[in-house]
């Protein structure tokens, strides 16, 4: 069975050395002190290391049952479930007049980084929950707030968010599902959802829905579209249960991975739902919740890619195979570790410098969030705005690879279940696909964020990148990241160019390299954490430590990254700069 250990020092070195969370201004980061955070990520990580992880492979095996209407999650969810929520981790960085703990966002992150790691399918119950909660949050009303969030917070009461339909995925103009509204001032529901994470469960009391629907007469499409608030079980104005609503699990859907989460149809008659924000306006409450998840679902990407590299590595240390061409070096033994060999070094190198690059950049972006929310810093929010669908796209892409590779780093007993890498691998591949397929993700950020606020974030980006090399360019010790890094942004730089000079007249010239420059943005993105964390160990290692391999490994894999993964921003420009000829060569009817 796989194991997963916390990696709270390699955090610790991200929100300290590189970050200096403490020393923000952003307010609630004076508490962040490196004791406190060492102690609150030590403990999340006891949990998901002894708690959590050792259900994963339960859940997978058992999944979720549909019995009479109740839906059953696997052996040993429901107490693991009560843990987290006796722990206080599932308010953890929301606000304290609804339970929640106040700490900051970033904090949350890399908390949650540990969660997902541990056990992705457990995790999405609470995760999903955070996020309906943050959409009452910011649009509810005052009494819908003081009614469903405390609840919510805590996690006696669960959530989900209900867009797709049968018919409509991504278009959720066509959605068919309608609220008509009532004397009494709610709605009465009707329609089928599918996809719903968490739909149903043994695990809460209630479960409060988000449900997309039109209110009949409203404008056609999209524009038409309102967000509602259905609980499973309605709610008196107490804050007590009462009968069941008209929603009911019409299945549980059989899937590929993350079977522990109970992935519902949904069927709506006429259930009792409120009205969240404005009518017709639901998109737009929505979205608080759907940005929230892409960068929960980009962190997904690499939690499976830790876990998935913790485990590849063990077992290369471990496993005798061949002996390395350079001489014997396990003289006493009938071959050499599977770590020997250059191949294998080659994938764990891979992964290594993905996963920790990646970890900086969703904790730097989770700084940006907390920025935007906290001191109000509209440049940060436009910025990570940009971002997410980088974060969620790349990092997703780049994570299931790096599953796949960890997977093969075991060979044959990689395919084989006993051993679990093979649930990683599953697991992962949802995430490229839920919260907006990774397809619409470039077109989001090529066709809507690059432009947006003419183009003021993009260039704010570069400035960061530029900053950086000016001020790092004289240091020879920063030499191997700080040119491959310049060389990195002028493609980007020169694959935006590409799509001012061609994509007006042809969109297609754009958008059929979106998904390249989405992953061409991606990699600048990581080459940049590596060299703001080259510059945090350089700095460590010249002021003296007494962890000098620790700084030293980080420097290692940090240019193992600038020189052969960085280098592949060069292919996505050749790439994109062939413009829309080949890709639309062909009719329909040949393909």
């Amino acid at each position: 069975m796989p194991t997963y250990t916390a990696p709270v020092k390699d955090m610790q070195f991200v929100l300290h050395d590189v970050l200096n969370i403490s020393g923000s201004d952003i307010p609630g980061y004076d508490e962040l002190e490196a004791d406190f955070t060492n102690a609150v990520l030590e403990e999340a990580g006891k949990l998901t290391g002894e708690v959590l992880a050792p259900l994963n492979e339960i859940g997978d095996r058992e999944g979720c049952r549909l019995e009479n209407g109740v839906v059953y999650t696997p052996t040993g969810f429901k107490e693991a479930f009560e843990q987290v929520k006796d722990g206080g981790w599932t308010g953890l960085d929301m606000p304290e007049e609804y339970g929640g703990q106040n700490m900051p966002y970033v904090l949350g992150t890399a908390v949650g980084e540990m969660f997902s790691s541990a056990n992705q399918a457990f995790t999405m119950y609470q995760g999903l929950t955070h996020g309906a909660a943050s959409a009452i949050l910011a649009h509810g009303t005052e009494d819908q707030k003081n009614k469903w969030l405390p609840k919510m917070v805590s996690c006696e009461w669960t959530g989900t968010m209900n867009l797709t339909e049968p018919h409509c995925g991504t278009d959720l103009g066509l959605m068919r599902t309608k609220a008509e509204p009532q004397a009494n001032g709610t709605y009465k529901v009707s329609g089928q959802k599918i996809f719903i994470s968490a739909g149903d469960h043994d695990m809460a009391d209630n479960i409060v829905h988000l449900v997309l629907a039109k209110i009949p007469g409203g404008p056609e499409g999209i524009k038409g579209v309102s967000l509602f608030i259905v609980p499973k079980f309605k709610v008196d104005d107490d804050g007590n249960i009462g009968a069941r609503n008209g929603v009911s699990v019409g299945n549980i859907e059989k899937k590929m991975g993350i079977h522990g989460n109970s992935t519902c149809v949904l069927n709506y008659d006429e259930a009792e739902g409120y009205l969240l924000g404005e009518e017709h306006k639901g998109m737009r409450a929505m979205f608080t919740m759907m940005n929230e998840a892409r960068i929960g679902v980009g962190m997904q990407g690499l939690a499976a890619a830790e876990v998935a590299y913790q485990n590849a590595a063990a077992y290369a240390r471990d496993r005798l195979q061949g002996r390395a061409v350079t001489g014997t070096e396990n003289p006493d033994g009938p071959a050499d570790p599977l770590i020997v060999h250059p191949d294998i070094r080659r994938s764990l190198m891979d992964q290594k410098s993905f996963a920790e690059g990646a970890r900086a950049f969703i904790l730097w972006g989770a700084t940006l969030i907390d920025a935007a929310h906290r001191k109000g810093d509209k440049d940060a929010d436009g910025l990570i705005s940009l971002m997410t669908p980088v974060i969620k796209g790349f990092l997703t892409d780049e994570g299931y690879d790096m599953t796949v590779q960890a997977q093969q780093v075991y060979g044959g007993h990689g395919y084989i279940e006993e051993h679990g890498m093979s649930q990683f691998t599953r697991d992962a591949r949802i995430a490229m696909i839920y919260e907006g397929a990774n397809g619409v993700q470039a077109l989001d950020l090529v066709g809507r964020k690059l432009a947006q606020d003419g183009g003021k974030h993009v260039m704010a980006f570069f400035d960061v990148v530029k900053t950086f090399c000016k001020e790092n360019g004289d240091n020879e010790a920063l030499k191997d990241f700080v040119e491959p890094l310049k060389t990195a942004s002028k493609d980007l730089q020169a694959a935006g160019m590409y799509f001012m000079q061609n994509g007006m007249k042809n969109p297609n010239n754009a958008l059929s390299g979106s998904y390249d420059f989405m992953h061409l943005f991606g990699h600048v993105c990581l080459g940049l954490m590596w060299a703001q964390m080259a510059r945090a160990a350089t700095s460590a290692l010249d002021n003296g430590t007494s962890d000098a391999a620790f700084y030293e490994t980080k420097l290692a894999t940090g240019r193992y990254y600038m020189a052969r993964r960085l280098p592949a921003t060069a292919m996505h420009l050749a790439r994109i700069q062939t413009g829309a000829d080949t890709v639309m060569a062909l009719e329909a009817n040949a393909f």
